[in-house]
C-alpha cells in the first residue's frame, strides 16, 4: 500500500493537489463574499444562500450536457482553462452595480463549468497515479489514497478559507475580497500549466451533448455501476441534509457540531485510504454508510451538546466509505470513460446534498431541527438496507464490468 510520502513524490500529483487547493480556497472566500454582497444589496436570507449555494444545484444541468468534454478534452489544458474562467467570471462579480440578474446568470455559469471540472480532476488524478506503480501490484490503491488526501484538504482549506474570507470581509469590502478570489483561481491556473504535462486525451470523439447523454445512459445500464451511484448519492445527501441543520437545532453551538463533524471526516479518511488493508476495507461500505446515518437517530432526543458532539464525530467517520465506493466505481468503468463516470458522481452527490438539505429544512419547518434530521437519518439507512439487499440477490455475472 502507498503512503502519504510516496503519494507526493509521484510526478504531477503535487501541482494538481495545490491547483486544487487555491481552488477550493478561492471558491470558500469568493461564496462566502457574494453571500454578504447579495444580502447587503437586497436583505434577503434566500438570496445570499441561493447565491452561494446555487452552484452545486446547477451542476446537474452541466451532468447532463457537458460530461462528455472530461474524457475528450486534453487534461492539461482544460484544467487551466476552467480555472482562468474561473478567474475571469469571479472577477466579474466584483464589478460595482452588477445587477442581480447577470449576478446568478453568472453562477449559474460557473456551476455548469464546475461539473466539467470535478470529472477532468478526477480523472486526471487517477491517471497520474495508475500509471505511476509503486510495485505492489495494488495500483488501486493509489487513486483512493490521493482521493483521501483530497478530500482532507477540502476540509481544512474550507475551514481557513471561511476565516480568512470572513476577515477580508470585515476588514476590507465583499468586492475586495472577491478579487482576492478571482487571484487564487488565476494562481491555480498558473500552478496547473507549470506543473502538470501535455497529455492526450482518453477518449476519441468530439464532446456534445448528445455523447454525454449517450455515456450517462451506457453507465446507468450497468446493474452495480447505477446501484453504487444511488449509494453514493443518496445516503451521502441525506446524511449532508442532517448537518445543514446543526445551526437551528443548537445555534449557539453549531461551530463545534461542524468541527467535530469534520474531525470524524478526517479519520475516516485516513483509516479507510491509509490505514485499513484492501481485504477488509473493501467489505466496509455498506457498513460505513450505516455508520454515517445511525448516530443521527438520536438526534430526536433531548441530547447534551457533547453527545451531540460525539455523535456528529462518530457519524462522519462514515463518509469514508464514499473512497470505498469510488474505487468499486472505477474498478467497473472502462479506463477511457473514468472522467466522465467520476464527474457523474460528483455532480450528482452535490446535487443531492443540495436537495437534501431543502428537504430537511421543509420537515424541521413542519417538526423540530431534531426530529427532521432523525428522519433524514432513517431514510439513509433505508436507502443502504435497500441496496445491500438488491446486492444480495444479484444474479451471478452481473457484477462483471462492461467495456466499450
Amino acid at each position: 500500500m502507498r503512503s502519504y510520502k510516496l503519494l507526493f513524490r509521484t510526478r504531477e500529483f503535487t501541482p494538481l493537489f495545490l491547483s486544487s487547493s487555491l481552488q477550493v480556497a478561492a471558491s470558500t472566500i469568493g461564496g462566502l463574499a457574494l453571500g454578504t454582497s447579495v444580502y447587503e444589496a437586497t436583505g434577503s436570507p434566500f438570496l445570499s444562500a441561493l447565491s452561494m449555494f446555487g452552484p452545486s444545484l446547477a451542476q446537474v444541468v452541466g451532468a447532463t450536457t457537458l460530461l462528455s468534454a472530461a474524457d475528450r478534452l486534453p487534461p492539461r489544458a482544460t484544467t487551466v482553462g476552467l480555472a482562468v474562467v474561473f478567474s475571469v467570471s469571479t472577477a466579474t462579480l466584483a464589478w460595482p452595480g452588477l445587477p442581480l440578474w447577470a449576478v446568478f446568470a453568472v453562477i449559474a455559469a460557473q456551476g455548469l463549468v464546475a461539473s466539467l471540472g470535478g470529472g477532468v480532476r478526477w480523472g486526471l488524478l487517477n491517471e497520474i497515479l495508475r500509471r505511476e506503480g509503486d510495485g505492489s501490484g495494488d495500483r488501486q490503491d493509489g487513486y483512493l489514497l490521493g482521493r483521501s488526501v483530497f478530500n482532507m484538504m477540502h476540509g481544512v482549506m474550507q475551514i481557513a478559507g471561511y476565516a480568512t474570507g470572513g476577515a477580508l470581509v470585515a476588514f476590507l469590502s465583499p468586492a475586495v475580497t472577491l478579487v482576492v478570489s478571482a487571484t487564487l483561481y488565476a494562481t491555480a491556473a498558473l500552478c496547473s500549466y507549470t506543473g502538470l504535462t501535455r497529455r492526450a486525451p482518453r477518449a476519441s470523439g468530439r464532446p456534445s451533448v448528445a455523447e454525454t447523454w449517450r455515456t450517462n445512459a451506457l453507465l446507468w445500464s450497468s446493474v452495480p455501476r447505477r446501484r453504487l451511484y444511488l449509494g453514493l448519492w443518496i445516503p451521502n445527501g441525506l446524511v449532508v441534509g442532517c448537518e445543514s441543520l446543526f445551526v437551528a437545532y443548537v445555534p449557539d453551538r453549531a461551530g463545534l457540531l461542524f468541527a467535530c463533524a469534520a474531525l470524524g471526516m478526517l479519520a475516516g479518511d485516513i483509516t479507510v485510504g491509509r490505514l485499513l488493508p484492501p481485504r477488509v476495507r473493501d467489505r466496509l461500505a455498506t457498513p460505513l454508510l450505516l455508520l454515517l446515518a445511525t448516530p443521527y437517530l438520536l438526534f430526536a432526543l433531548p441530547l447534551a451538546i457533547p453527545v451531540a458532539a460525539a455523535c456528529a464525530a462518530l457519524a462522519s467517520i462514515g463518509f469514508g466509505a464514499s473512497l470505498v465506493q469510488q474505487q468499486q466505481l472505477l474498478t467497473l468503468t472502462p479506463p477511457e470513460l473514468t472522467g466522465h463516470a467520476l464527474g457523474l458522481h460528483s455532480a450528482g452527490m452535490l446535487t443531492l446534498q443540495g436537495v437534501s438539505a431543502g428537504l430537511a429544512g421543509s420537515v424541521a419547518q413542519l417538526t423540530s431541527p431534531g426530529v427532521a434530521m432523525t428522519v433524514m437519518a432513517a431514510g439513509s439507512v433505508a436507502v443502504t438496507v435497500a441496496l445491500w439487499a438488491g446486492r444480495r440477490v444479484e444474479p451471478e455475472g452481473v457484477t462483471r464490468p462492461v467495456r466499450t
